[in-house]
């Protein structure tokens, strides 16, 4: 058996395309351990004490910017954290000065989400810190991958040979992309399912299966990937009403009973209930979406963890 590699290959996570298989299992393995630490009466470790993390978001996030922040309190690191609707940011600066001024504070890693693909890629290239993206525009979202692959792994024990089908708003979805790489690397087969027109047009270049009938992704899947529909994403209308959208891709009880198996639900949120799915569904015995919401922190605290230990 291969030794388990013990730093990862990359001083930055900025999408699961830059991640090996080595890396992704290093995260994994470490996160099953902080897992194990948030869940005991004292919560915290003092890992991270001496190293300083900036929390940038250029768009608005509840989920992935708290869990983050919980997950550098849980790591004892000292935390900014910047929003850039209320920074100078509007009034004109450039993303370059405004991370440099950040920098000046002796700032040892930056956690960023912005609204443009690339941007955390390009940002590397010109600071010293270590970038962890949040998310870059409809790219990619590699610690959301990361917990979804984390969560799957808990539940059934690997992750090869697992079918995923992720479903709903594949075209405007970071999500969707990062779990694609992530899984597939891992030995996971991969779905997509939604409308024609929510379906990027080469996608199946990826190596992926391509589905439009939701009945029939549910009989193939081992795990049904429920994405909301992105609203403030899109531009021109990609189905005729979200009442249509429900009645054809909406995921509901009746639907989960009539199939001849159990699967299991997950979901990145924030949930639309009653467009994708249904609160019965959500809050079934079938779902893992709260897990997923704990899990984010013990992945996002080995990811920052991890990268502390690639420093200089």
């Amino acid at each position: 058996m291969a030794e388990t590699a013990q730093y990862l290959s990359t001083r930055h996570v900025l999408g699961i395309k830059d991640l090996n298989v080595d890396d992704i299992q290093l995260i994994l393995n470490t996160a099953d351990t902080f897992k194990d630490v948030i869940n005991r009466p004292i919560k915290k470790v003092p890992s991270l004490r001496d190293i300083t993390i900036a929390n940038i978001f250029f768009e608005n996030s509840t989920r992935t910017r708290l869990s983050f922040e919980l997950a550098e309190k849980r790591l004892s690191a000292d935390t900014i954290n910047f929003a850039a609707s209320s920074s100078s940011v509007s009034k004109g600066e450039t993303l370059i000065d405004t991370v440099n001024n950040i920098l000046a504070m002796k700032v040892d890693m930056i956690v960023m989400r912005h609204p443009y693909p690339g941007a955390g890629v390009f940002l590397s290239k010109y600071v010293k810190a270590q970038i962890v993206n949040a998310g870059d525009g409809a790219h990619e979202h590699p610690t959301q991958a990361l917990l979804d692959a984390f969560s799957i792994r808990e539940r059934y024990g690997e992750l090869e040979g697992r079918k995923v089908a992720i479903i709903g708003d594949i075209l405007h979805s970071r999500v969707a992309l990062s779990n694609i790489l992530c899984l597939q690397k891992m030995g996971a087969e991969v779905m997509v399912c939604g409308p024609t027109t929510l379906i990027p047009k080469h996608i199946a270049s990826l190596g992926v299966h391509v589905e439009h009938n939701l009945m029939k992704a549910l009989r193939w899947c081992d795990v049904a990937n429920m994405l909301r529909i992105q609203l403030e994403r899109q531009d021109i209308n990609y189905f005729p009403s979200l009442r249509e959208y429900s009645l054809l891709y909406g995921l509901n009880k009746e639907l989960l009973d009539s199939l001849d198996k159990q699967i299991t639900i997950m979901h990145p949120g924030p949930i639309n209930r009653g467009v994708e799915i249904t609160s019965d569904v959500a809050d079934s015995d079938h779902s893992i979406i709260l897990d997923q919401v704990e899990n984010g922190v013990a992945v996002r605290m080995a990811v920052l963890y991890l990268l502390a230990n690639k420093r200089g």
